[in-house]
């Protein structure tokens, strides 16, 4: 039975700190809730043991309304660095991040969630530049045309201009911002093969294999994360049908069309479909056959109604952005299709940051490390 709601009276950040302790100690059935209530009526707040700021993270995940893999929620690895707030620390233990989440290929959902004022200007720890030419056509990948012009503003002198150029990062900590360039061996890439056509192997297509989201706010018991990233593990879709082949991102399936030999003269052969199809499957194959674990849409939406029945089981309502649990791919084919849901958020969650560069952000002192 859930706990009683506090008074609607109390300061916001009091009544969230209360709810979620009452949330934590029901679900864990762990004894001296009355303590932790004390102290919270006490000083207005709580400060979280690690264990409580573990489950709130968890919890966090579980009420994502925009997430379809949520099934694995409990099995979060949280990293509690709230101890850490200099930027050459953060950038070490964000290395640690990457290498322990990749996991060789089989990938551990984790975050690490650092100290006040710590922030990563990059929206995820692993980003491709975009660099945008004189002509007004994008090298790279034109979604970060912003961040890469941000980042050269902070002091990157740019990569070699291809179209997979490793961003650095931007980390700001202890009223600085610091650049860090990403060794090599932090950043697990997947070259995109075909299984039957070698032609789309010689696109020279690649992606990242570790998506360690870096830009939301861990919202936790009336207190704020800035920087808390945190990672899962793809969806083929979200390569395949969305970074690589929306038209304002790498705009990919003309030439995958011309590898696989499609006429695109009409839309109604319906070439951009079957290139799409075909370019999901290389991405598929691609990741398999490196060893890095990835989902595809079937498995995840299927995962996604036991994860429903899960917690209905427990009592709990599944809220969800029904737009963004369909696939961009064959949405029609997936038991989500079918189903409707309630989309409201609760706490404990994630907020989306604006972005460093749209900020007015005074006494920040910028300088290339």
């Amino acid at each position: 039975m859930p706990a009683p709601r506090p008074h609607p009276a109390l300061p916001e950040r009091t009544r969230e700190a209360l709810e979620f302790l009452a949330l934590y100690h029901a679900e864990t059935g762990l004894s001296g809730l009355k303590a932790r209530q004390a102290e919270v009526y006490r000083t207005g707040g709580v400060t979280l043991s690690a264990a409580e700021l573990t489950h709130g993270a968890r919890v966090a995940w579980r009420n994502s309304t925009r997430c379809v893999g949520r099934l694995p929620w409990m099995t979060l690895e949280v990293r509690d660095l709230r101890h850490v707030t200099a930027p050459e620390e953060v950038f070490t233990h964000l290395l640690a991040h990457l290498r322990e989440g990749f996991n060789g290929g089989r990938i551990l959902p984790t975050m690490s969630v650092f100290g006040p004022g710590v922030r990563v200007h990059n929206d995820q720890l692993v980003r491709y530049a975009g660099y945008r030419q004189p002509d007004g056509s994008v090298v790279g990948d034109p979604q970060n045309v912003a961040l890469t012009d941000h980042l050269r503003r902070l002091g990157w002198a740019g990569g070699p201009g291809t179209a997979f150029d490793v961003l650095p990062l931007a980390i700001e900590g202890q009223e600085r911002v610091t650049l860090f360039d990403l060794p090599a061996d932090a950043v697990q890439e997947v070259p995109i093969t075909h299984p039957t056509c070698a032609e789309i192997g010689r696109l020279g297509l690649r992606w990242h294999a570790l998506p360690v989201i870096s830009n939301m706010t861990l919202e936790v018991a009336g207190q704020s994360f800035p920087c808390a990233p945190f990672n899962g593990w793809y969806l083929q879709t979200e390569i395949a049908a969305r970074n690589l082949a929306d038209q304002d991102r790498y705009d990919a399936l003309p030439a995958v069309a011309a590898a696989l030999g499609l006429e695109t003269g009409s839309r109604r052969s319906l070439w951009q479909d079957r290139a799409l199809l075909e370019l999901n499957v290389a991405v598929l194959h691609s990741f398999d056959r490196a060893g890095v674990r990835i989902a595809d849409h079937h498995g995840v939406t299927t995962q996604f109604v036991h994860f429903e029945d899960q917690e209905r089981r427990a009592g709990r309502e599944v809220r969800g952005r029904w737009s963004w649990l369909i696939p961009p791919m064959s949405p029609a084919t997936t038991p989500v299709w079918h189903r409707a849901y309630e989309d409201t958020e609760e706490r404990p969650n994630f907020t989306v940051q604006t972005p460093a560069w749209r900020e007015a952000r005074p006494g920040v002192c910028p300088f290339h490390s």
